[in-house]
């Protein structure tokens, strides 16, 4: 098999495995799409937690301010707002199948360029934190958004907004919900990848070793931080939309803005299969949500405490994710070559070579 043949294979296997799944297992296609949002979920912090060393606990407002700006829209699009969420019913709701999927289609586009205008202003207050500063200071702001969302009565407060309601049939509704998931998750995996290939991965990867060097390098690090930023916010507010549509129901804590389960997640997805890579964000959410469901259906009661076993065990085992750790183990296969010979000569105390020496205190370390 030729060298690049091997390379496509993985992406040619991604692209299928996502067309034929819904089809081969029509009674789990809400499952795989919560997947794929839980992959966009790992791609997207991995910008600036892997990349970039800036390990952000506050990406999910973004995603709880896509979910509003698009419930907002698609509502005000033909009704008054709040008259729509006032709790005594003041206006009787009837939405149309083109009114639905226009206010659906501007809404998602008014999600996504929302997300990202709140990410660029919220950049500039906060990008000048760094290590644990930043994370708590944007775990700070995804917290006080779902309290200040829930005491903001034209939203509907704590009691919620109730989208509109797809007007088709049930199995045509999670269809239509996983082919958009699909599409916006592979659009993101792709368009990383060119980018992670280019200049901004060597920017990225440069900020995160040493950012003062970069900057004295002639790096612009605030612009290619925003970037970064704005593309995470983008499409994970593009993905609230969707996931407020596809539940049919948000409100600020428990759907919005779920800090402690989604917000957690996407960090614990991208570090159990390895930060800094294209494919462990994949890979960890995959075997993540894998193993959430499978723990919520066969230990019910117990499930945090399997989950939490499994952060123990990547963190303790396996701190470089699942990938480093067989790129560690494997190097050749992934094309990292050792010149054995030529190290050796360099240091003539050297009783093995170093590839050799490295595989074996690995082995002993397991």
């Amino acid at each position: 098999m030729n060298t690049r043949l091997r390379r496509t294979l993985p992406y040619a296997g991604l692209l299928i495995a996502g067309i034929a799944a819904p089809f081969l297992f029509p009674d789990y296609t809400f499952q795989f799409t919560v997947l794929w949002v839980m992959i966009l979920f790992a791609l997207t912090w991995d910008i600036l937690g892997g990349q970039m060393g800036y390990n952000s606990l506050g990406n999910i407002a973004f995603f709880g301010v896509g979910m509003y700006i698009c419930a907002v829209v698609q509502i005000g699009l033909y009704y008054d707002v709040a008259q729509y969420t006032a709790s005594y019913g003041a206006v009787k709701v009837e939405f149309t199948a083109d009114q639905y999927f226009t206010g659906l289609a501007v809404g998602l586009i008014a999600a996504g360029l929302g997300a990202m205008v709140f990410s660029i202003i919220l950049g500039w207050v906060v990008f000048g934190l760094r290590g644990p500063y930043f994370a708590i200071g944007t775990l700070g702001v995804a917290l006080s958004a779902g309290e200040l969302t829930g005491a903001w009565d034209y939203v509907g407060g704590g009691g919620g907004i109730a989208l509109p309601i797809y007007p088709g049939e049930p199995d045509d509704r999670s269809l239509f919900f996983y082919v958009l998931s699909f599409t916006l998750t592979i659009i993101l995996f792709f368009l990383l990848r060119w980018i992670y290939l280019g200049r901004f991965g060597l920017a990225a990867n440069a900020i995160r070793d040493d950012e003062e060097k970069a900057e004295g390098m002639g790096i612009h690090t605030m612009r290619y931080k925003t970037v970064g930023w704005a593309i995470a916010a983008f499409f994970l507010g593009i993905s609230g939309a969707l996931f407020g549509n596809m539940i049919g129901f948000i409100e600020p804590l428990e759907v919005a803005f779920p800090t402690v389960t989604f917000g957690l997640f996407m960090v614990v997805m991208c570090l159990l299969g390895g930060r800094g890579t294209l494919w462990g964000p994949v890979i960890g959410a995959t075997l993540f949500h894998t193993f959430k469901e499978v723990t919520w259906i066969y230990l019910l009661g117990w499930q945090w405490v399997a989950l939490g076993a499994l952060i123990v065990v990547s963190v303790v085992f396996f701190q470089q994710g699942i990938v480093g750790w067989v790129k560690e183990k494997w190097p050749e296969k992934f094309g990292i070559a050792v010149d054995d010979r030529a190290l050796a000569e360099t240091d003539p105390d050297l009783d093995e070579a170093p590839s050799q020496r490295l595989r074996r205190q690995t082995e002993a370390a397991q």
